[in-house]
């Protein structure tokens, strides 16, 4: 994983927000998940800057950045990042909230994207309707209401394995890193704070505005709704394709992190 000697600090208007730079060559910008950082990708960081050049920032309020003390759009932090690194217009590839981060931003600073990348994503205006998600999501709520981290982090691994597993089908040491970001990020807020984020509205409507290629790659084991949302998205935009990765839920980049490099990299070397 990413030493922290090895992150830059961007000084936005709202304190200073931590990312890599690494490799040189056409930017990708890759976006963590929510609760966790850029250490989500450690085993694409080394495989993309052989060829590109790699930037992948800690999300307002995770990792090593700062949090918000007043609103914020995450479309705007990282239109803010690429122009002050001069690394536009780029390849935004993101994970699960990174990926609702990539498509915002297309969609509002167009002119600093090349293409897109989701996983386990949609746009912000999506939303799971599967009763699994309904029973996690309120059981993530109340155990953060409660102050139980130990019971919040037991319901975020359940998520990482989706409906068809549970955690002891997953390794051990995905879970073992993502509950090390996940308590990492979770410390750096207090239960009941003011939630700065302002969400882009209009997404899922605004989606044929994308002009750019775009691919949905999932985990085969994700939600059958979101594997149907995603196909709808990529039939949507002008150059959408969508792929899957077998044997995965939300993390395919961190299950089978070769599998993903290859279709990864396949769509980057096309554009």
């Amino acid at each position: 994983m990413t030493s922290a000697a090895e992150l830059r600090f961007f000084p936005s208007a709202d304190g200073d927000l931590a990312y890599l730079d690494t490799g040189s060559g056409q930017p990708v910008v890759l976006l963590h998940s929510g609760f966790a950082d850029h250490r989500v990708w450690a085993a694409q960081i080394p495989a993309l800057a052989a060829r590109y050049r790699v930037v992948a920032p800690d999300v307002r309020g995770h990792g090593s950045s700062a949090n918000a003390t007043r609103p914020f759009r995450w479309a705007d932090d990282l239109a803010g990042l690429l122009r002050h690194l001069d690394a536009g217009p780029a390849v935004l590839v993101g994970l699960s909230m990174g990926g609702v981060i990539a498509t915002d931003t297309v969609l509002e600073h167009p002119d600093l994207v090349r293409a897109v990348v989701t996983c386990g994503a949609v746009t912000g205006d999506w939303r799971y309707t599967d009763a699994w998600h309904r029973d996690l999501q309120a059981e993530t709520g109340r155990a953060l209401a409660a102050g139980d981290v130990e019971g919040w982090l037991a319901a975020f691994l359940r998520g990482v394995a989706g409906p068809h597993r549970t955690t002891d089908d997953v390794d051990r040491d995905v879970l073992r890193r993502l509950r090390e970001m996940a308590l990492n990020t979770i410390a750096k807020h207090t239960p009941g704070e003011t939630d700065w984020h302002v969400p882009v509205t209009g997404t899922l409507v605004r989606a044929p505005e994308i002009g750019v290629p775009l691919l949905t790659l999932n985990g085969a084991l994700e939600p059958a709704g979101l594997h149907a949302a995603a196909e709808r998205l990529a039939a949507t935009v002008r150059d959408g394709r969508s792929a899957t990765i077998e044997g995965t839920g939300h993390y395919p980049n961190m299950e089978k992190p070769e599998d993903f490099n290859a279709a990864l990299l396949g769509f980057l070397d096309r554009l």
